[in-house]
């Protein structure tokens, strides 16, 4: 999705939908079709984010996107665009694909889903959508460095208390 998105705004081209101000998922879900010819979210796990590094700043300045929800984290150069653009990075649990699912009340469509199912650009409206923790805020604080830095510290300390080099 982030791909073909990149490639219509590098086009001059419009997306089906408007992303300025919202949010975007990094996630692969199982959607089922229904009898009605809507759609039913079963599971929707959150995908790595960091696979999507090379092109979220284009993507975060492009399209105006202002949370990313995802696990894992990502770069400095996405760090540094969500900063000078507003972007937050909300992280769910990884493995919480059913709760996820139970946050999105509906399906308002979908666009390219010739890409498959995972990759297709899928239009959701959340309702109590989480649990969710600000990992990188808008101005670029990042919880994923703050732990690093504590964990390399205790290291060091645990080391010298070990007699370790």
């Amino acid at each position: 999705m982030h791909m073909r998105a990149l490639d219509y705004g590098r086009e001059g081209r419009r997306l089906p939908v408007d992303l300025k101000g919202g949010a975007v998922f990094h996630c692969g879900p199982i959607v089922r079709k229904m009898d009605d010819g809507g759609w039913k979210v079963v599971a929707a796990g959150p995908t790595t984010s960091s696979r999507m590094n090379s092109m979220e700043p284009e993507f975060i300045e492009r399209f105006g996107v202002r949370a990313i929800i995802g696990k894992g984290g990502m770069s400095k150069s996405t760090v540094d665009a969500m900063a000078k653009h507003g972007c937050v990075y909300l992280a769910i649990t990884g493995g919480a694909a059913v709760l996820a699912a139970e946050g999105i009340a509906e399906v308002k469509g979908v666009e390219w889903l010739d890409l498959g199912m995972p990759e297709a650009l899928w239009i959701f409206l959340a309702r109590g959508f989480g649990p969710l923790t600000v990992a990188i805020a808008a101005h670029g604080n990042s919880l994923y460095d703050a732990v690093d830095a504590e964990v390399t510290k205790n290291v060091a300390e645990v080391k010298k208390r070990l007699g370790l080099p």
